[in-house]
């Protein structure tokens, strides 16, 4: 089994492969090579810019005497009509890098567009927007960085980095109480410092797993409506910070977050974020 990921870098040469194979033939047959350019990203929606960074790095992967000025930056809002860059080149390296740069830029905007709309949602609150795992294979570090960028926060990054106990691993053990001696266990003969999250179906769930409040760092409370969010952070009573996931809305988030949810962990910021409209206009100079 591969045990590490090539860097993103490599990745996006293997995207790039992917779309030119062997050669840009239509961009060939005008002679494009033979002709400088300028390519002109053009915001044609409202929304929060993501994705310049890599765009950069995308052109210079295929050539390194591009340059590009930027208008605007990650994390900017941007608004139709707004040039976010101007990149200067070859125009055969322009017309190749084109449709990568796009979908990135398109991608990774959309996303964090997506998550600044539920960070405002709860903004006054103490809830802070949490990403998942649900993320596109291979591209997940980009798209955590997006959510990076519209003011969220990202949760783990794989089965790695966080023991998060669900509710396969309690039913799997036979109770809560079970599934967290277990991954004490095994933290303390791996000497793992990776923090423990213990998702939680009911009040009686709670009430084992706060027998080891002060061995867990949080609690996750699935698919809870908000009134019984409430109820649970009032039982709770400050002993462990609290998080709920499971049919998260922008129309529900602000009232989960009033009901005493530090953490709101949604999904479909990564994985329903409708791609912001975005062009690329190359022309000759």
């Amino acid at each position: 089994m591969i045990r590490t990921l090539p860097p993103i870098e490599t990745l996006l040469e293997w995207a790039l492969l992917e779309d030119l194979g062997d050669q840009d033939i239509t961009s060939a047959a005008i002679s494009a090579q033979s002709k400088q350019a300028v390519g002109r990203c053009i915001i044609k929606d409202t929304g929060i810019l993501a994705g310049v960074y890599w765009a950069k790095k995308v052109y210079g992967i295929i050539d390194k005497s591009v340059t590009i000025k930027e208008h605007l930056s990650d994390g900017d809002l941007c608004e139709m009509g707004n040039v976010a860059f101007e990149v200067y080149g070859n125009a055969y390296t322009l017309l190749v890098g084109e449709r990568l740069v796009l979908n990135l830029l398109q991608r990774l905007s959309g996303i964090a567009t997506l998550t600044r709309r539920y960070v405002e949602a709860v903004a006054g609150t103490p809830c802070e927007v949490l990403d998942t795992r649900k993320t596109t294979p291979l591209w997940r570090a980009l798209e955590k960085w997006a959510v990076q960028q519209g003011g969220g926060k990202n949760h783990r990054m794989g089965l790695y980095d966080q023991f998060l106990i669900k509710d396969n691993h309690i039913d799997l053990c036979g109770g809560v109480a079970q599934a967290i001696e277990a991954v004490l266990q095994f933290r303390l003969h791996h000497q793992k410092e990776s923090p423990i999250v213990v998702e939680v179906r009911n009040l009686p769930e709670i009430a084992e797993a706060l027998q080891y409040a002060n061995e867990i760092d949080r609690l996750l409370l699935d698919n809870f409506r908000p009134e019984q969010v409430a109820r649970a952070v009032e039982y709770i009573g400050g002993r462990l910070p609290v998080e709920v996931s499971g049919g998260i809305t922008l129309e529900n988030a602000r009232a989960y977050a009033e009901a005493g949810a530090r953490y709101l962990s949604a999904g479909s910021i990564t994985h329903s974020a409708r791609s912001l409209d975005i062009s690329l206009k190359i022309l000759s100079i």
